[in-house]
């Protein structure tokens, strides 16, 4: 058995841990895992206390895989819900669908009892108030409702402290391999941007044949190389882990114009084995447990840079 979550899992980590030793399904413990992260309004880009979007709204994405079975649930810009995880993993349990987004999302979220909730905290209103009234036009204050964001969509960014997606990765005790994922985004996105999270094999791809992948960072660059698909895909064609992050990396690298900058890979595979790899990053951790381990341990993330930090009109 082994888990991989990234540093933003440090509050769902011991939970998750704790179940898979205790033989719970791999889907089971992360799940329950995210769920804790996103109800701690001390992590910023998760659930309860994300950042909003240019128009002071939360919106929330998240998947779920089962590496088993291939199947995936997946949820989009999600308005006034406190677990999209759990609505993703509804959406694989009990439609014909993968992906569900805005009012459509929030439509089913209802219809299963979804837990409502309203994650603007004071601290991130403030934020975005300060924000919004230092860097919006006059103009564009007087009829917000109809203002132009393209422009202003160029200050996207992690206001206060630049954190991430949380990603969990998990082999149970039957060897079944299960891959969830949950944000709130970049802080001030334009509204209904989706980044890797909810885009299967862009942010995540779990197959229990062969392992899993999960990146945090800018999702633009992930949905545009495949990432997570294809570090699978690279281990199915015979590869090592390492060798199989390290191919995404070259991916990665071959990116040209748009928006270039920082996303850290996280894989497993069957035998115990994992690498995660900040590209273009810094001192990212990850919490890493084994079978047999007593707690989960933090590890610093192995750093790779491909190329200068080009930002494209955006910051982040």
């Amino acid at each position: 058995m082994i888990l991989i979550t990234n540093n933003e899992g440090t509050s769902g980590v011991p939970t998750t841990a704790r179940m898979l030793g205790e033989g719970a399904a791999a889907l089971s413990a992360v799940e329950a895992g995210i769920r804790l992260i996103e109800a701690d309004d001390t992590v910023r880009t998760v659930g309860r206390g994300g950042w909003p979007n240019l128009l002071g709204e939360v919106e929330l994405d998240a998947a779920m895989m089962d590496g088993t079975t291939l199947r995936v649930g997946a949820v989009g810009a999600l308005k006034g819900f406190l677990h999209p995880i759990s609505v993703a993993r509804a959406i694989m349990e009990r439609l014909p669908h993968v992906l569900l987004v805005g009012e459509g999302a929030a439509r089913f979220a209802r219809e299963i009892g979804a837990e409502p909730a309203d994650n603007l905290i004071p601290d991130s209103r403030r934020v975005w108030r300060a924000w919004f009234d230092k860097e919006v036009p006059e103009e564009s204050k007087r009829r917000w409702a109809d203002a132009p964001l393209i422009e202003l969509c160029k200050h996207a960014v992690d206001p206060e402290v630049g954190h991430d997606t949380t990603v969990f990765l998990a082999q149970d005790a039957k060897g079944e391999i299960g891959g969830a994922v949950s944000t709130s985004g970049w802080g001030w996105k334009f509204p209904g941007r989706l980044g890797d999270s909810p885009v299967i094999g862009a942010g995540m791809y779990a197959d229990s044949r062969y392992g899993a992948c999960a990146c945090t960072g800018a999702g633009e660059m992930t949905i545009r190389a495949g990432t997570s698909r294809a570090v699978v895909l690279y281990m199915k064609m015979g590869m090592s882990v390492d060798a199989a992050v390290g191919e995404a990396v070259e991916d990665l690298r071959r990116l040209r114009g748009g928006l270039i900058n920082r996303v850290t890979i996280h894989a497993i595979d069957t035998k115990g084995g994992h690498r995660v790899v900040a590209v273009n990053g810094n001192a990212n951790t990850y919490w890493l447990w084994r079978e047999g381990d007593e707690k989960p341990r933090s590890l610093p993330a192995e750093i790779i840079t491909i190329s200068p930090s080009r930002r494209s009109g955006a910051r982040r």
